[in-house]
């Protein structure tokens, strides 16, 4: 679809109709017949249950295979991908601590379980030095999804969509940032690309094979192969935050692919999985849907050892990523932890330590490390960090280790049943090595912001 005034105009319909469907959720429907709602209406879905320890687990493994898609465990949804609760699942198939607070709002509709969830920014940013700018936008993503009992086991199927495009091909400042074209003849260098509308759209099915083993296969146009840590704006340890990390194209740059079919192992509390994708980037065109080719391949093992660890190895293979350079290919490992936990009454605590290597096939390896972690107190403030290093070669010739952190707070205010709107602000600063210094000078950045959250 071309970017032109009509494709923009129905791109914001199609948002704005699905924010006011999300927000229709929010009212609290009256349950259909047949359905016992005594939980549902009022669930607040960041509480987990009060025990999720697998002593009191409470799904228990008795549950029928065919009523296991709509298993409610402490007012909570089971996912579709296994036997366990939906609070372990992140972006695509990936996994986060049983103990993450589970943001979204869910009814029941016929025999479907179906669960909406939006946060949407609305964006001053300001990066200083020689190299830096200035950009209001808007970002987020809307996201639905729906599962019911089938044959047996539980189909799923998920849609997100994002703003993003509305930013225009420039993205928005963010210094040391590397990655993708977004006009289709310009790298974008100090500044972060815009995603598509179409985030996800994607189904699954999964079905028991014993008491404690399950299969599940999942396919998206566009969708997330399994590779890496959940995406930056699906962990909870940085979701919060506005801005993406530097490390992005290291640890999840694959989370939107246009063409992934994956097939997964599931225990207890362990996962192996396999995927074949697209490996190409998003092209310019950010309103479309693109042709999909299965031409590269990716495998994760995941482990959850208690509810409030999930640690994750992937590797893969990704043929020619980047639209600007077709014939460079990369290999690409990660490792990450994330830890989560309750803290205070009403309140959390989550952080992921991530590292990311690549190797291109015309040109050097290099290496990245995160470490982030957000604070939530109680409703209505959360305190985030973000810490990253990382080897660029595309900010100046050569390879340059470079670092940055940043610190923000959020007070977010309740204007409706699960509906809230937050006032947020954070700053950053860079560790540059000689080579780069007189080029960014010594800047800082910062951000602004308003955030509009469906919970």
């Amino acid at each position: 679809m071309p970017t032109t005034p009509r494709a923009r105009l129905a791109a914001a319909s199609v948002l704005s109709t699905l924010f006011l469907a999300g927000h229709a959720l929010a009212e609290d429907p009256p349950a259909p017949a047949g359905h016992d709602m005594s939980q549902m209406p009022g669930m607040d879905m960041s509480k987990p249950a009060a025990d999720t320890s697998r002593g009191a687990d409470p799904s228990p493994k008795t549950t029928p295979p065919a009523e296991a898609g709509a298993a409610m465990g402490g007012g909570m949804m089971q996912s579709p991908f296994g036997d366990y609760l939906m609070m372990r699942d992140a972006s695509g198939t990936s996994w986060q601590p049983d103990s993450t607070p589970h943001e979204g709002v869910m009814t029941m509709a016929g025999g479907w379980m179906v669960m909406g969830h939006a946060l949407i920014n609305v964006v001053h940013d300001g990066q200083g030095g020689p190299r830096g700018g200035d950009k209001t936008f808007v970002a987020g993503m809307i996201m639905g999804m729906a599962q019911r009992p089938l044959g047996g086991g539980t189909l799923g199927l998920r849609a997100m969509l994002s703003p993003d495009p509305f930013m225009g091909p420039s993205g928005y400042p963010l210094l040391l940032a590397t990655g993708e074209t977004a006009n289709g003849t310009t790298a974008l260098i100090d500044r972060q690309h815009p995603h598509d509308l179409f985030m996800e759209l994607s189904a699954s099915y999964s079905h028991p094979l014993t008491r404690d083993l399950g299969l599940y296969i999942y396919g998206g146009l566009p969708g997330e192969p399994a590779f890496g840590p959940p995406a930056f704006m699906h962990r909870a340890s940085g979701l919060d935050s506005p801005e993406a990390p530097i490390s992005h194209h290291w640890l999840d740059s694959t989370h939107i692919t246009f063409g992934v079919v994956t097939v997964g192992l599931v225990g207890d509390n362990w996962k192996v999985e396999a995927s074949g994708f697209r490996g190409r980037e998003p092209d310019q065109h950010r309103y479309d849907i693109e042709t999909p080719h299965l031409d590269s391949v990716s495998a994760r093992v995941s482990y959850n050892p208690t509810p409030e660890w999930a640690l994750q190895a992937s590797w893969a293979h990704v043929v020619s990523p980047e639209q600007l350079e077709p014939d460079v290919d990369e290999t690409k490992e990660t490792v990450s932890a994330i830890y989560s936990r309750r803290m205070f009454d009403e309140g959390s605590w989550t952080t992921t330590l991530a590292y990311g290597h690549k190797s291109l096939t015309h040109g050097p390896s290099l290496s990245a490390v995160l470490l982030e972690s957000a604070l939530k107190p109680d409703p209505r403030w959360t305190f985030f960090t973000r810490a990253e290093w990382v080897e660029e070669n595309e900010l100046a010739p050569g390879v340059h280790p470079v670092g940055k952190i940043s610190l923000g707070a959020i007070r977010d205010f309740a204007v409706a049943s699960h509906v809230k709107v937050g006032v947020g602000a954070l700053v950053s600063g860079f560790a540059l090595p000689a080579a780069l210094k007189a080029a960014y000078g010594g800047p800082v950045g910062g951000m602004a912001f308003l955030r509009l959250k469906l919970e």
